[in-house]
């Protein structure tokens, strides 16, 4: 008997479907076509459903592993970062440009803007030099697997942030990450881990205590520019940078598109190539 498997990827204009329908055959479509889609985050308490975060056109969302898309609010906005919450059904985060985030309780039926992420100290520095206008971006979204309290979110560029009430207060950057954050992941079942792949400064960072302190991961790269990292779902240890293909030879796996399998489901999202 063949398991059902499908893998969603970005790609520039819509979203790329392919499942496997039988031993060793695949099927591929376009689904979201003339979208500009930047993100994709799955459930990790229903294995049937993903959200994409679009350029302008908001988010929407799947309930059928990404045949059919339903508009999930926030349109018009330009939607950079998604996280599904492993904790609570229907909660989602949303990272916007310019740099806010917002949260529906409601499977995106309703949102509402986390005010205390516009009192972080110094925001007013933060920019992009990767699209104009160049207002930053919140560009990655992390929820802590063990507490749902806890939330982490990189801004492209200006800091990696932490907060420890569901969002209704942030700390000021925290030192040892990388101001050129490009994606932020839990270990799926060890909240003490995080990892931050990153461009300007080193590439990639990690933490041990749950986000509150880090440390800079220079040994072993290959190039010290991070497009996205994947984590062992063992062991927490082990970790993996990809870097771009101009840059050099990827270290270790090359970036993961979504896979929406049935077993439950990692949540995790990716930023690099394929997926942004």
């Amino acid at each position: 008997m063949t398991s059902h498997m499908t893998f969603l990827a970005t790609t520039g204009s819509g979203v790329a479907r392919a499942s496997l329908i039988k031993d060793s055959e695949w099927t591929v479509e376009t689904v979201l076509q003339g979208l500009d889609v930047r993100c994709l985050a799955s459930d990790p308490l229903d294995t049937s459903a993903v959200c994409a975060g679009t350029q302008g056109n908001g988010v929407f969302c799947s309930r059928d592993r990404g045949r059919t898309w339903q508009p999930a609010g926030l349109q018009g906005r330009v939607v950079k970062s998604l996280a599904v919450s492993p904790h609570e059904s229907g909660v989602l985060f949303a990272g916007t440009k310019p740099a806010c985030i917002f949260i529906s309780r409601d499977g995106g039926a309703t949102w509402s803007e986390l005010e205390g992420f516009r009192r972080i100290p110094f925001r007013w520095w933060w920019f992009t030099p990767a699209e104009t206008p160049n207002q930053a971006y919140v560009q990655a979204i992390a929820m802590s697997p063990v507490n749902p309290k806890v939330i982490m979110a990189g801004i492209e560029f200006g800091a990696v942030v932490r907060s420890d009430d569901g969002g209704e207060s942030w700390s000021a950057h925290i030192p040892g990450t990388l101001r050129d954050c490009h994606q932020l992941l839990f270990h799926r079942s060890d909240g003490d881990w995080v990892y931050q792949a990153g461009g300007t400064d080193g590439g990639a960072a990690f933490s041990r205590d749950g986000g509150r302190t880090w440390h800079k991961a220079g040994a072993g790269l290959a190039k010290h520019y991070g497009v996205t990292c994947v984590a062992d779902r063992g062991t927490p240890k082990p970790g993996t940078l990809p870097s771009p293909p101009d840059l050099g030879r990827p270290m270790g796996m090359r970036p993961r598109p979504i896979s929406i399998e049935p077993r439950k489901a990692a949540g995790n999202r990716s930023d690099g190539s394929p997926i942004r």
